[in-house]
């Protein structure tokens, strides 16, 4: 796994080596890069062919992202979608005795016991999303900690708070922040985003050091990431 600085933009590329003579670059529908490389094509000149063919991968890449499914805004009334661990939900609003959400096969209903106005509605659902959030967060981390068990780091604060660009941030004091929004994608993009943030409490950068270890603890994670930045933007 490798990446590229080209203009603004970087390019991950998975290298994958193979019985050929030439070395081939591909990119696929769901974004992700190869470099098909004979068996001895040293990565300084997988890197060059990278970098030469970076304009025509950018523009590839912009081709298919057109053609990827993104989550639509929500009206938060009967019968839209919403998603919860990455699994869609048929959005249900039911007069009841008490106020409660609860998941049902696969209906996400909100049971309300007052007019359903858009406000009461949405802030029943949110309050539901951040605590299940809080939650599942929570246990996230201690369990991605385990990966971290010979750098001796403590589990670090985190708060859950919404940001416009980014899924989580590691502040330079050692806190986590992590976006409530990540309730919604699926649980193995919250734990990519969990072990990113936890890596930069040993590596405050994005330095080659940063992304050895993010790819030792978490192999998959450009793939992960094209998913969160495509699929479930924030």
């Amino acid at each position: 796994m490798g990446t590229i600085e080209y203009g603004t933009s970087t390019i991950y590329f998975e290298v994958h080596r193979a019985d050929r003579k030439t070395l081939g670059i591909e990119v696929h529908p769901d974004l992700s890069v190869w470099a098909i490389a004979p068996e001895l094509t040293t990565i300084d000149v997988i890197n060059s062919k990278i970098l030469k063919r970076a304009a025509w991968i950018l523009k590839q890449q912009a081709f298919f992202q057109q053609f990827l499914p993104r989550i639509p805004g929500r009206q938060f009334v009967s019968g839209e979608t919403h998603y919860y661990l990455g699994k869609r939900y048929v959005f249900k609003i039911r007069k009841a005795q008490e106020n409660k959400v609860k998941l049902k096969g696969s209906e996400l209903i909100v049971y309300t016991c007052n007019e359903p106005t858009l406000e009461l509605i949405q802030n029943q659902i949110t309050s539901w999303y951040f605590n299940h959030a809080k939650r599942i967060f929570d246990s996230k981390i201690e369990n991605s900690l385990l990966l971290f068990t010979k750098y001796k780091i403590k589990k670090p604060e985190f708060e859950i708070r919404r940001m416009k660009n980014r899924w989580g941030s590691c502040t330079p004091s050692g806190k986590i922040i992590l976006n409530p929004e990540l309730i919604k994608v699926p649980a193995k993009c919250i734990e990519y985003v969990i072990i990113h943030e936890l890596c930069h409490l040993i590596h405050p950068n994005h330095s080659k050091q940063f992304y050895h270890l993010l790819s030792k603890l978490c192999p998959s994670w450009q793939k992960l990431k094209i998913i969160l930045e495509t699929t479930f933007r924030v």
